[in-house]
């Protein structure tokens, strides 16, 4: 530990370009549904640490993460859509203020301001949920990702309802999606690691004694809450450029689930741990769907998943990768 703890200003850099050269190898031999499945845990690596930022450092539990990746999934097709297809499948024209109905957007700023809408929406939103603690504030996020579905249902005009928008550019490919997931994971780490993650920990341990010590409460769990939507949006924006297609159901309770099983079973509260339960989720999920298929048992992976959580919340509370958030004294 000491020696990677010394090191880790050179290894940190070498153990990305390592990874980077792996996915240029991967691309390359791999078939494209292999690649495909390689990119989607990237995507889902932005989506599960996200939500630990929020979940497992902060203390919250929220259940609206679907939601904000609706946002950004939504913003960036219409922001990227080919402007010879818009009259086509009937599509609203831009406004001036978003460059005017001939203008499309490049992939990069339309997936920045995809997050940034989920960013405003989380400030609006939390300034209201966050006062509520524990199965409330679960309720509560719940019913902002169901606001967002149903928007989404029912604004045709904007995204074409239950039909959703097809045709989207596929821009997302492995190293747009594991270039965010390292963005990601690196910036939370350093949010973990500096007064404002310590501060997002102490009120995670003890709410009363943070605010005792002068911690804002709101403050800190508004800007975790808010940066968590963030990264959210760019998942969604990334998971739609990916697909090439997205509907509003594709956000619904069985997304946010998903990606609440990925941070629990690796281990929320932990930077690796997400990581891990993106990766072994995604996999075992493409694994089992052709056996769901062929046996017509239609459901069983999200049997399975519902097993594993209950499996990991008796069995290993703190997750595959992580510690004991509670140790017998």
């Amino acid at each position: 530990m000491d020696f990677l703890e010394k090191n880790k200003r050179f290894l940190i850099p070498a153990g990305v370009v390592v990874l980077f050269f792996l996915l240029w190898v991967s691309d390359r031999v791999f078939s494209k549904y292999v690649t495909f499945i390689v990119t989607l845990i990237g995507v889902y690596i932005v989506a599960a640490e996200s939500l630990n930022l929020t979940n497992g450092y902060s203390g919250l539990f929220s259940l609206g993460h679907a939601g904000f990746m609706a946002v950004g999934a939504y913003t960036s097709a219409i922001l990227t859509f080919p402007v010879e297809l818009r009259d086509v499948f009937a599509l609203v024209k831009l406004p001036n203020w978003l460059g005017g109905p001939s203008f499309q957007w490049p992939f990069l700023p339309a997936l920045i301001l995809g997050g940034l809408f989920s960013t405003i929406l989380a400030f609006i939103v939390g300034l209201a949920v966050l006062r509520l603690r524990g199965h409330y504030l679960a309720v509560a996020s719940l019913g902002l990702m169901v606001i967002i579905t149903a928007l989404a249902m029912n604004l045709r005009g904007l995204t074409r309802g239950s039909i959703g928008i097809n045709s989207i550019p596929k821009y997302t490919n492995i190293y747009w999606s594991y270039g965010w997931a390292v963005l990601t994971v690196y910036i939370i780490w350093r949010i973990v690691n500096s007064s404002f993650g310590r501060a997002m920990l102490a009120i995670r341990e003890d709410p009363g004694a943070a605010q005792v010590q002068g911690i804002n409460l709101l403050k800190y769990k508004l800007l975790s809450f808010a940066i968590g939507a963030f990264f959210a949006g760019i998942a969604g924006g990334l998971y739609g450029h990916l697909a090439g297609a997205i509907r509003p159901y594709a956000f619904s309770f069985d997304l946010t689930f998903q990606i609440v099983i990925m941070v629990v079973l690796g281990g929320q509260g932990t930077i690796a741990g997400p990581i891990a339960g993106a990766a072994i989720l995604t996999v075992l999920r493409y694994i089992v769907k052709p056996i769901e298929e062929g046996l017509k048992i239609y459901g069983l992976v999200e049997l399975i998943y519902a097993t594993l959580l209950i499996l990991v919340v008796m069995y290993r509370p703190e997750g595959i990768l992580g510690r004991r958030l509670f140790k017998k004294r």
